[in-house]
């Protein structure tokens, strides 16, 4: 198979309060308006090469509306929409604003995906050139502001059968994936386009509502950046969800916070780049530390709350089984650290 796809663009989500969802991205985060189309707010960070990296999009809540990649080529646009057609998912072409042709389908577990070759670069316009030449614009002054975006996780119902749908058709790489200690239940698998441990993630999701999202992710630099931006936060009363610390699986530096519309935010650094074309990818359980790389805690009952909420008796109110929860939140229970 050809390289189809080369990194994530954009990822375009929706609030129910778009200006104070905008505010908090512009004064908190460090993020720049760049465009406003329609009622939609384009935004980008202070290192991205194109012209925006994060869609605002009025909604009656907060969920993920599209997650875009960047293709290899314009050859590979029109290979990955001929795979994605033949594997049974039907898209359509669109027009996207400073992208122009694009292919948008729906995925198996309920997720658009936007799919693109065309872009418009950032050049600026507004007296914040960097003095770098391969800084696309001058670093934010909003203290501990990300350099660019990262990384999606969506929520599906079948962990290892996401990937493998995404692996077979678009040539995702599967990084690494979670199974219970108690069963062998997938709860977690990373995915990549590129040297980086993921670009796409998935969590196990238990509620019968199709296409959600658990978080999305920006990039900083160093570690410092990640904790002087945790200090900035709280100082101005918006509370860290959890971290800093480090994942096992991608051993980077990780931060999670909420915006005004409840949706999940990551902020990481660091981890490992990996170029190794036949990867096997590695199972991790929780008590080996894939999510706290030091073993020493667990993750918050909030952090299994993906977007929308979800809907169905036959789920929890985050949509996480609750035997599944509980394996999740306390995988030190044996070893007396639960």
């Amino acid at each position: 198979m050809i390289k189809l796809l080369s990194h994530l663009s954009y990822v375009a989500i929706t609030t129910p309060d778009v200006e104070a969802s905008v505010d908090f991205y512009v004064n908190k985060v460090g993020l720049t308006v760049v465009d406003r189309i329609d009622g939609a707010v384009y935004l980008r960070c202070w290192g991205d090469y194109y012209a925006y990296s994060v869609v605002v999009v009025p909604g009656d809540e907060a969920s993920l509306e599209t997650m875009a990649w960047r293709t290899s080529s314009a050859e590979a646009l029109d290979e990955a929409a001929k795979r994605i057609e033949a594997a049974g998912v039907e898209g359509e072409w669109v027009e996207v604003p400073q992208i122009g042709r694009a292919y948008r389908f729906t995925g198996p577990y309920g997720h658009s995906m936007t799919l693109h070759w065309d872009v418009t670069r950032h050049h600026d316009t507004t007296g914040a050139a960097s003095i770098y030449p391969d800084r696309p614009s001058r670093r934010s002054t909003v203290a501990g502001a990300p350099r660019q975006l990262d990384h999606v996780t969506v929520a599906a119902s079948d962990v290892d059968g996401f990937a493998k749908w995404y692996n077979d058709v678009l040539g995702f790489r599967i990084m690494a994936r979670t199974v219970l200690d108690e069963a062998p239940i997938s709860v977690f698998s990373v995915l990549t386009t590129n040297e980086k441990s993921h670009d796409l993630g998935v969590v196990l999701d238990g509620s019968s509502r199709a296409g959600r999202v658990n978080h999305y992710a920006f990039w900083s630099d160093t570690r410092e950046e990640v904790l002087i931006a945790a200090d900035v936060l709280m100082e101005q009363g918006y509370p860290i969800e959890y971290g800093p610390s480090i994942h096992g699986i991608g051993e980077q530096v990780f931060l999670y916070y909420r915006e005004p519309s409840g949706l999940r935010i990551e902020l990481n650094t660091g981890g490992y780049r990996n170029y190794v074309p036949d990867w096997e990818p590695n199972t991790w359980k929780p008590s080996l530390g894939s999510n706290n790389f030091y073993r020493n805690g667990a993750m918050p009952m909030s952090m299994t709350e993906s977007f929308p909420p979800a809907d169905g008796p036959s789920a929890t109110e985050e949509g996480v089984p609750d035997e599944i929860k509980h394996a999740l939140l306390n995988p030190y229970a044996e070893q007396g650290r639960g």
